[in-house]
């Protein structure tokens, strides 16, 4: 994989800390404390738990065929994920704190820059991994676009982003969130980029109306929040031993039929799975 980074990319070197580095840094759409925050309830949290599951059954249903880009992967949770099923990937993560977490996780190709400060070789990759990454440009057309220049004709983009408007609250300012979608509507930035959709689907179907009681009717009533802290641990861990019975229960029904390609048509969250056809090279 080293000799293949070299080739593929040029704009990149690695450091003593075995982290690939660009010699150019953007700033980027999310706080530096985010991934610190998430890095304590990972590993515990039925969300990141359920995310990852999903993500994996439709690499697995339509593999990449090649390097698969984790683009803006933070602390590497679902690029170790993706490497311990087998999948040739590498995690692409602009932030200090997110890269050196993925290398404690044991991720083990981690280049700390934003994606078009590596230069990859167009038409060089596989496969793109955008995993609530869009949600935070502004421009998603153009960058969804910037992505398929990339890709080999044929090379696919998974990308999971947080559904609905009408959920829209203080966690997706304090994100640095532009937008949530409907899953027509991420379909249409695809296809307005110049893509095919293979797959889409909402998950986490049983999270709108939690969602709107907890998050969004505070929000809009002007309600004041716990610290960020506090509340990311009380979301990832909610209840005790009957409430995570009834959200495992949940959560691998509905990983049975995302793993069948089989659609949910309501949630928390869209995951799509896009394919792009000719070449595109300016």
């Amino acid at each position: 994989m080293t000799s293949d980074l070299r080739e593929l990319a040029a704009n990149i070197e690695l450091r003593q800390d075995g982290i690939w580095t660009s010699k150019t840094l953007s700033a980027v759409s999310y706080p530096e404390h985010g991934n610190e925050t998430y890095f304590a309830v990972e590993e515990s949290s039925f969300w990141f738990r359920h995310r990852n599951n999903c993500i994996r059954a439709v690499v697995k249903a339509l593999p990449p065929g090649g390097l698969l880009l984790d683009v803006g992967g933070g602390n590497g949770y679902v690029a170790r994920c993706l490497q311990d099923a087998g999948v040739d990937v590498a995690l692409v993560e602009p932030g200090p704190g997110g890269a050196r977490n993925a290398r404690r996780r044991g991720v083990q190709h981690v280049i700390q820059a934003a994606l078009e400060d590596v230069k990859f070789q167009p038409g060089s990759v596989a496969g793109v991994g955008l995993f609530d990454v869009v949600e935070h440009i502004e421009n998603d057309v153009d960058f969804l676009q910037s992505v398929r220049r990339l890709l080999r004709p044929g090379g696919r983009v998974y990308l999971s982003v947080p559904a609905y408007q009408w959920l829209w609250s203080h966690e997706d300012v304090a994100a640095g969130h532009w937008r949530r979608y409907t899953l027509s509507g991420i379909c249409s930035v695809f296809q307005q980029a110049g893509y095919e959709v293979d797959f889409a689907t909402y998950f986490f179907g049983f999270l709108p109306l939690p969602i709107l009681l907890a998050r969004v009717a505070p929000y809009r009533l002007g309600l004041s929040k716990s610290e960020v802290k506090e509340t990311v641990q009380s979301d990832h861990n909610p209840g005790g031993p009957m409430a995570r019975k009834i959200i495992d229960t949940l959560t691998s029904r509905e990983l049975e039929k995302i793993a069948s390609l089989r659609r949910v048509r309501l949630g928390g969250s869209c995951l799509v799975v896009a394919r792009s056809g000719i070449l595109y090279v300016n």
